[in-house]
């Protein structure tokens, strides 16, 4: 039986930087910003023998309720409350602050174990400050390091008392990995065979990255979406800059959304701490196998909308356009026939890509948001056998033969598709490099329409076929 840890403590003590090292990846943002952190992170951690969850979380904000340090406070409260024990983080290098003082009142008051964690250990006179957590009234402090890695043995031990031994090292479940088959999610996955073609599996699980511009109300949408307030949201703009997951299930079927950063125009992007935000977000697009874009439906296609949406496209992800805030929209029925002209005329690469408008406050449209997510993912697996391929490019070759090059004609020989995860496809002809782009564009635009493929990303390359005679000399009579 697993165990959950809260890392708590006020801003810029290092509690992200203790994050990262217990979860063994550099998954949360670390800045010597305070207060980069804003909603809290989960994710599997281990400290030497022991298997837990760790929880990173913002600092102890001072504000109203209603202001954002409120609402970010709130987020930590509720963490601490969700969690089996806190870690709570000091900084010996300063020693203690009156924020320090108040954020053990709550610990104490919560009734949750405490563990006191000194960090920056290593810095010049950091023994006083380690000396000074004493004053806090919650054992014995534990110094560590969590940049350089020291420690961390006495904080595993510190651990074990908390937990307790037979909760701590009791036996993991086994629980299924997310990707069924193995793989990285977001590679693109090989399939060779021919005709036996297995059927989508509706069953597995399905990684989503939800994606805009700032303020276009994505962490509103996953909250509507999943029914609690896991993300914090508000009107100020920029509020995510973490990408954080969150596991939720949606009619059986194991759902990981992706919160990201909204996306600004590069040119726009000079801080450090946004430059890691979109970093972070442009992962998030990499390793999901849906991304939705979200469009303010107010002003939507803006430049960076379109240039989100030829990411994506070129990642090889399968995309879905939300509409958001449809709520605020007054004529829908002329608004949807002037987005969905729009969608057709702006993203010619992905024709039939699926739109749909949705309220993220209201949560309107969103059931059907999920249907088109899995009815686009179905495409975006689909496999179509060597012999219905051939068979369609004869048809297709006597309908409309590829243009003559140097009054030379081009030979198209076979089609075979060569990947899934977008689909993609090698067509062997006498001269590829001769091969109109025209032409190539006509057979996938056709391709996509004769084998109901819309909406996702297809590769088509052109390729020579081999000379089983190259390289022989010519023998003489």
């Amino acid at each position: 039986m697993s165990f959950t840890v809260a890392i708590v403590g006020r801003p810029n003590v290092g509690k992200s930087t203790l994050f990262n090292r217990l979860a063994g990846r550099k998954l949360a943002l670390v800045d010597d910003t305070p207060g980069v952190t804003r909603d809290r992170r989960l994710h599997p951690a281990k400290l030497y023998d022991l298997a837990f969850d760790v929880v990173d979380t913002a600092g102890l904000e001072v504000g109203d309720a209603d202001t954002l340090p409120g609402r970010m406070r709130a987020q930590t409260l509720r963490a601490i409350d969700e969690a089996d024990v806190a870690l709570f983080i000091v900084d010996a290098k300063t020693g203690l602050m009156p924020d320090d003082r108040t954020f053990a009142d709550i610990l104490r008051k919560s009734g949750k174990p405490v563990v006191l964690v000194a960090n920056k250990a290593e810095a010049r006179d950091a023994e006083a400050g380690i000396y000074d957590a004493y004053e806090l009234g919650l054992g014995e402090p534990v110094g560590i390091s969590a940049e350089h890695g020291l420690g961390l043995a006495d904080l595993r031990d510190a651990l074990l008392e908390a937990v307790g031994e037979e909760r701590a090292l009791a036996p993991d479940e086994e629980e299924p990995e997310l990707a069924g088959d193995g793989s990285l999610v977001g590679d693109d996955v090989s399939d060779d065979t021919d005709e036996e073609i297995p059927p989508y599996d509706a069953t597995k699980p399905l990684r989503i990255a939800i994606v805009g511009r700032p303020n276009a109300g994505k962490s509103t949408m996953i909250n509507r979406l999943i029914g609690q307030d896991r993300l914090l949201t508000g009107p100020e703009a920029g509020i995510t800059r973490d990408s954080i997951s969150v596991d939720w299930e949606w009619k059986g079927r194991n759902i990981k959304l992706f919160d990201t950063a909204g996306l600004r125009r590069k040119a726009r992007v000079q801080e450090k701490l946004e430059k890691l935000s979109v970093g972070d977000a442009l992962r998030a697009i990499r390793f999901a196998e849906v991304v939705v874009i979200m469009l303010d439906a107010q002003i939507p296609f803006e430049k960076q909308d379109l240039q989100i949406a030829d990411l994506i496209i070129r990642e090889g992800r399968a995309p879905v356009i939300a509409f958001n805030k449809w709520d605020m929209i007054e004529d829908r029925q002329q608004a949807l026939a002037d987005l969905r002209e729009k969608t057709e005329r702006l993203l010619p690469q992905v024709r039939g890509i699926r739109a749909v408008p949705v309220s993220g406050q209201t949560g309107f449209g969103l059931d059907r948001l999920m249907q088109e997510i899995v009815k686009t993912h179905e495409i975006w697996n689909r496999r179509i056998s060597t012999g219905r391929l051939n068979r369609w490019l004869s048809a297709v070759v006597q309908h409309h033969p590829p243009p003559a090059v140097a009054g030379r004609r081009l030979k198209l020989k076979y089609i075979t598709q060569i990947k899934m995860r977008p689909p993609a496809f090698v067509l062997s002809c006498s001269r590829p490099e001769a091969l109109p782009a025209s032409y190539l564009r006509y057979l996938t635009n056709t391709l996509r329409q004769d084998f109901d493929l819309p909406g996702v990303p297809i590769r088509m390359l052109a390729r020579a076929g081999e000379n089983p005679f190259a390289g022989r000399a010519r023998k003489r009579r």
